[in-house]
């Protein structure tokens, strides 16, 4: 009997581990099976929010080395009545060199409360009325924000984990008073689940190499190509970006007013937007 016993009581023990054992391996392996973003949900607006959106332009020769380096910053808040985004206290600072202080930044007046309907079509003439036709950084932070927030949710539920996905193809832009931007194959690929200001997030990164371009713009031109790419942090409750970077290699050749050679030249951007009040 107390052979019997000892078998019976090791047989539980041995039966319980093994019953823990599965249930682990169950409770590892079922977070498989919600690696899935949800279908059919709206982006939640519940107030205006708020995001800085800053960026690095790097212009370089072509040894690499740094000659001009210039911040753009504003403020992009979206949420408001009427389905309106506005920009506010958008800066401008130069500095010489690959070490030199930036200078003061110099607010661009002409955008300050610069508000348009979220849906607008920003690629119309009449669209930066108002802007001066040399202000090219200020025209890329709405651009970019515009593609940022259309990249993280208009393909949301299109979207499977590490799986490349575009339906994007390959699209001439002509960005009035600027150039023109040939767009090839953009790719986004859903990566994992992260967090970012308390919220479980999609990570999302997206790429698009090799886009001709060409900027005619203040007696200066430019004829090259761009490459860029970055990463999306979108709530899986409300569709929010939570955050997001881009960085751009732009390489080409340029001719400035009044000179009859081109030189060649590399500016890298560098870029992140985050919100900083939010609903």
């Amino acid at each position: 009997m107390r052979i019997e016993r000892a078998a019976f009581f090791f047989t539980a023990i041995f039966l319980s581990l093994a019953s823990a054992s599965l249930g682990q391996t169950s409770a590892q392996s079922s977070p498989v099976k919600a690696w899935k973003l949800p279908q059919g949900t709206a982006v939640v607006d519940n107030g205006p929010r708020t995001y800085r959106f800053t960026l690095d332009y790097d212009t370089a020769n072509t040894k690499g080395e740094v000659v001009f380096r210039q911040q753009v910053a504003g403020e992009y808040t979206r949420g408001l009545p009427g389905g309106e985004v506005m920009w506010k206290n958008v800066t401008v600072a130069d500095a010489a060199g690959p070490a030199g202080s930036l200078s003061t930044p110099q607010k661009r007046t002409f955008m300050e409360g610069f508000h348009y309907p979220k849906s607008a079509d920003t690629m119309k003439p009449e669209f930066f009325k108002g802007f001066p036709d040399t202000a090219v950084v200020e025209r890329n932070l709405v651009w970019d924000t515009h593609m940022i927030e259309m990249f993280g949710q208009n393909y949301f539920d299109q979207l499977k984990l590490n799986e490349p996905f575009s339906n994007m193809s390959s699209e001439k832009i002509n960005m009035p008073n600027v150039g023109t931007f040939d767009l090839h194959e953009a790719v986004l690929e859903w990566i994992g689940f992260s967090q970012r200001n308390g919220q479980e997030c999609a990570l999302i990164q997206y790429e698009a190499f090799f886009n001709p371009l060409e900027i005619v713009n203040g007696g200066m031109t430019l004829k090259g190509r761009s490459d860029f790419w970055g990463e999306i942090w979108v709530s899986v409750a409300t569709k929010q970006i939570e955050y997001a970077t881009l960085r751009e290699v732009v390489v080409g050749e340029m001719k400035l007013p009044d000179q009859d050679t081109t030189q060649v030249v590399n500016v890298f951007r560098s870029g992140t937007l985050e919100p900083v009040s939010a609903k």
